[in-house]
């Protein structure tokens, strides 16, 4: 739409406003032009169309009913006039007026003209013909005192109903609907659809039971001293005697002792200090001169993590090690009481068997 036409629209509508708000078609003040008396122009350029094209109007078909205005000058304004409180008892307003710009006329320097279409859609509910009532529009165009009333003839609307042959007429009952034998092609999506839920349904359930088994197998739980010999072994690199890095260091070796003696001893060592881990101690077979060692380790490695003190170098190169002897020295001590306990444990079955061999011959 272009922007001249735009201007018209918004002059049509405030025109519109004025039977809106309950003012006479006269009342043309409002439009800001003084009363003056004017002219009543009669036109033949009303229009009556219905919304669905057809050959006959029936009962409730809505039809455009308005008028046709050619050429209208730039700054002209419209009063129409108000049906918002009905038209006629026959007919009804469905919506309310509507302008449309069909033509614009002039260049950019000269003055504009429009032709414009003005309609509201009306409908009935009464069969016969009625001549609706004429529309009557007031006019005046900005700077001019003159004032017309146009006056557009009026059109007839006939409307009809579907006709009924009373002579063969006869009142039936509301059928049911009609029912149809289920085919095979019908059938099959539904019976395809179960099949693939079912068979997605046993998938789950068979992965979810699989999973189940899998985590309820025990887990294969590896040897305290091999536990700890990894982890002791994680710290043979990278440098972790430096002193930014001596706290991970002796934190990361005396953790791996205290799990590793826990498992072994069946002592709560990760929540002792080092004072009643080693009270503890005493009371196992370990030999004094280890445990007298693992004791200074574990002092130095309290110094370091709590007193942010710096062990020498020789105590850095003496940690690992001795860490690794102790594990190994216990656990070796651990295999010869296992296998102590099993010889026993031997002699004692043969030693049966003797005695159950001296009493049967006897």
């Amino acid at each position: 739409m272009k922007k001249s036409a735009v201007v018209i629209f918004i002059i049509l509508f405030s025109a519109f406003g004025l039977f809106a708000q309950g003012q006479a078609p006269d009342s043309v003040a409002a439009m800001g032009a003084p009363k003056s008396k004017g002219m009543v122009i009669r036109s033949e350029d009303s229009f009556l169309e219905p919304l669905q094209k057809r050959d006959s109007i029936l009962i409730a078909d809505q039809l455009r009913y308005g008028f046709h205005m050619k050429k209208v000058a730039e700054g002209t304004q419209l009063a129409l006039p108000d049906f918002s409180k009905g038209f006629m008892d026959s007919v009804e307003v469905l919506s309310p007026w509507l302008a449309d710009t069909v033509r614009v006329y002039g260049g950019k320097n000269e003055k504009k003209a429009f032709d414009i279409d003005v309609s509201m859609i009306i409908t009935s509910f009464e069969e016969g013909k009625h001549e609706l009532l004429p529309l009557s529009v007031v006019r005046t165009v900005t700077g001019s005192d003159r004032i017309d009333t146009l006056i557009f003839a009026p059109q007839t609307i006939d409307v009809k109903t579907m006709p009924v042959d009373t002579t063969t007429y006869k009142i039936h009952d509301i059928k049911g609907q009609i029912k149809y034998p289920l085919t095979f092609a019908e059938i099959l999506p539904y019976i395809l659809g179960i099949w693939g839920i079912a068979i997605i349904g046993i998938l789950i359930w068979a992965l979810l039971s699989r999973k189940k088994k899998e985590s309820e197998k025990p887990a294969i739980k590896e040897p305290a001293h091999v536990i700890a010999l990894r982890k002791l072994d994680h710290y043979r690199g990278d440098q972790y005697w430096v002193p930014e890095k001596q706290k991970i260091f002796y934190s990361g070796i005396t953790d791996a002792l205290r799990e590793y003696i826990s498992s072994r001893y069946s002592i709560d060592a990760m929540e002792m200090t080092s004072g009643e881990l080693f009270r503890d101690l005493k009371s196992t077979d370990i030999p004094a001169d280890l445990q007298s060692e693992m004791k200074n380790l574990f002092e130095t490695a309290d110094y370091v993590k709590f007193a942010k003190a710096m062990a020498s170098d020789d105590e850095n190169s003496k940690a690992l090690p001795l860490a690794v002897r102790f594990v190994t020295t216990t656990y070796q001590e651990q295999l010869d009481e296992e296998s102590k306990a099993k010889e026993e444990k031997a002699a004692k079955g043969d030693e049966n068997k003797e005695k159950g061999g001296v009493n049967n011959v006897l």
